[in-house]
């Protein structure tokens, strides 16, 4: 912990002050056309998280650009929270998580070892049902009764994402009227992400499962900065509720960072955050692209879905780094997924 959390803090200590911090975009491309005009697909990651960030927050998109008159003292709270550890809306580290992880990832897992250590926690029992009979997940007509049965009809690859999705499930549920057509929304976000980034990894033969918990992070992260800030403004005694435009701060300077220490605390394999580092900081000549791919086209799909603002056909072919017919599958796919849920409010 003390050398992530020093990694951390050195991120920050270079950054400028609150005022003018540099915010960390979601969706960083690396310019490979020395010659791209400004109106370029080098532009248009920016603009689809702005589209993402009104989607979200149920705001036009003027209403995040206004100042907010406490943005300076939250986010300065904010950052100091994220140095020190000391995030008061962090989510624990489920405790079945890395035993189950272990198990998953073992050859020699059986389909009888994995269903015992699932039913021994009530909690995530329930929440695996639930979630094996979503519309996201559910494999066809009938109704999966019990863990057993889940694990026999999705296999031992498709109990991995529900097991993903079950253990955060209740961890993005909203808490109150204020934070549910967020949470609602950041949920259905970070799962289009998910398996739009696992059905990417699978085309570039690269670890599925992993891709698909890694894409469900930034969602989470979401959810928890909104919640901190909440929390923050509470413990300032500032009355109204926190404005859109500081919230949007909020998320787009410490989205990242987020990411990063959730993968730390749930002690997630170095793998994970090699994956998040290397989609914050993106090379040209990188090889590794399935999650800042899986973010690019699961918010794509799921503003396209909703009828709002995105990125336009071309500019995201300009972006990832797949063939325009594999993308085609990767979005028929993540579209089932988006119809058969229920829609958004």
């Amino acid at each position: 912990m003390p050398g992530f959390i020093s990694w951390v803090s050195g991120l920050f200590a270079k950054k400028p002050p609150v005022q003018t911090m540099q915010e960390t975009r979601l969706f960083n491309h690396p310019a490979s056309e020395p010659s791209a005009s400004e109106d370029s697909s080098a532009k248009a990651p920016p603009r689809l998280e702005a589209h993402l960030f009104c989607w979200l927050l149920d705001v036009q998109p003027a209403q995040l650009k206004k100042t907010a008159s406490s943005a300076d003292k939250v986010l300065a709270e904010l950052e100091r929270r994220l140095q020190t550890n000391a995030l008061e809306e962090l989510p624990r580290k489920p405790g079945t998580l890395p035993m189950l992880m272990r198990a998953l990832s073992a050859e020699t897992t059986d389909r009888k070892h994995v269903t015992d250590i699932i039913l021994s926690d009530p909690s995530l029992t329930d929440q695996l049902l639930q979630v094996a009979n979503s519309p996201q997940f559910k494999p066809g007509d009938y109704l999966i009764e019990s863990v057993d049965q889940a694990v026999f009809v999705l296999g031992l690859n498709g109990i991995r994402n529900v097991i993903t999705a079950a253990v955060m499930r209740p961890m993005m549920a909203a808490r109150n009227s204020s934070e549910a057509l967020f949470a609602q929304r950041a949920w259905r976000w970070g799962l289009t992400c998910a398996r739009s980034a696992e059905m990417i990894a699978r085309i570039h033969n690269d670890d599925t499962s992993a891709h698909f918990m890694v894409g469900l992070l930034p969602s989470l992260a979401y959810i928890t900065i909104r919640r901190e800030v909440a929390a923050i403004c509470r413990a300032q005694n500032i009355e109204n509720e926190p404005e859109p435009a500081l919230f949007r701060l909020a998320l787009a300077q410490h989205q990242w960072a987020t990411c990063q220490l959730l993968a730390n605390i749930w002690a997630l394999p170095p793998k994970y955050h090699a994956w998040l580092l290397s989609a914050e900081r993106p090379a040209p000549k990188q090889e590794n692209w399935p999650l800042l791919d899986g973010l690019l086209v699961g918010t794509r799909e799921v503003l396209r879905h909703a009828r709002q603002r995105n990125l336009a056909e071309e500019d995201l072919l300009k972006l990832v780094h797949i063939s325009p017919q594999q993308l085609d599958q990767v979005r028929a796919a993540v579209l089932t997924m988006l119809k058969d849920g229920k829609t958004d409010q």
